[in-house]
């Protein structure tokens, strides 16, 4: 099986060190980019190409990392040659099946990695178009399980399953870094040791309820006693904090909203 990758920004670069890196993935891994002059320093093991076209001739799997604005002249440049059995993956999850359909219509995956595949910890989100067959599914989620584990999902659930483990990170990061900066306001212990502090904590909760088994109810019931300190800190939180969480969920599904509409009209 050859793999091509299309686009070498962020995404593609991150999936093309982890597919050099995963022995027995694929026979042949090709990437190809508007930018040329970005990708000739790659690994010997990669086979640059200079248009999509020549990739798709090429390869059994393509994998689209491209904005949404770019995704349509992707398709397009790729439309003539690629093969009927090729499967065609879509890492951006605004622009619909319906929509891609309007430009070729194909076996088409879309597929949602984590920054957390760079540990592969990835929850790796996927859905499937009526083309795609059960041993093709079956071997996008092998691609994709050197990163972590696949998660299959309808289409129409993808938006909301996107905000739960790719967005996610960014939500915690960013929770964190607020408790930390408050943190600090109260303390003299120096800001890295706070921050490392709160992290190795973080990383610790998160295994003790994993491997416990344990709900988040669990872990406050066992630490915030009747009473307490702590108990006083999750009474605010749980006070104050799900307006904060409803309105993050409204902001980012009605922008996810947006994107989609804006691609069709992209489309046309």
């Amino acid at each position: 099986m050859n793999i091509g990758i299309i686009g070498y920004g962020n995404m593609g670069k991150m999936l093309l060190d982890k597919f050099v890196k995963t022995e027995n993935i694929c026979d042949k891994l090709y990437v190809s980019n508007r930018n040329i002059e970005k990708v000739k320093h790659l690994d010997k093991n990669v086979t640059v190409c200079k248009k999509n076209s020549e990739l798709a001739l090429k390869a059994d799997v393509i994998i689209i990392c491209v904005r949404p604005a770019d995704i349509k002249s992707v398709l397009e440049d790729i439309g003539e040659t690629v093969r009927d059995e090729t499967i065609i993956i879509s890492l951006n999850g605004s622009v619909s099946f319906e929509t891609i359909n309007k430009i070729i219509v194909h076996k088409i995956a879309k597929v949602i990695p984590s920054i957390t595949a760079e540990i592969n910890c990835s929850q790796t989100l996927m859905c499937f178009n009526e083309h795609i067959t059960t041993s093709d599914k079956e071997r996008i989620s092998d691609i994709f399980k050197c990163m972590g584990t696949v998660i299959e999902l309808p289409e129409n659930e993808l938006g909301m399953g996107s905000e739960l483990v790719s967005c996610m990170p960014g939500f915690i990061a960013s929770i964190f870094d607020v408790m930390c900066s408050s943190a600090k306001k109260h303390t003299s212990i120096p800001e890295e040791q706070v921050i490392k502090m709160v992290l190795d904590t973080l990383c610790a909760t998160g295994k003790l309820m994993v491997d416990k088994k344990m709900s988040f109810d669990n872990v406050v019931t066992r630490v915030a006693t009747r009473g307490g300190i702590t108990e006083e800190g999750t009474k605010v939180i749980f006070e104050a904090f799900p307006k904060i969480a409803d309105e993050v969920f409204h902001k980012t599904l009605e922008k996810r909203k947006q994107t989609a509409q804006k691609s069709e009209e992209l489309f046309g």
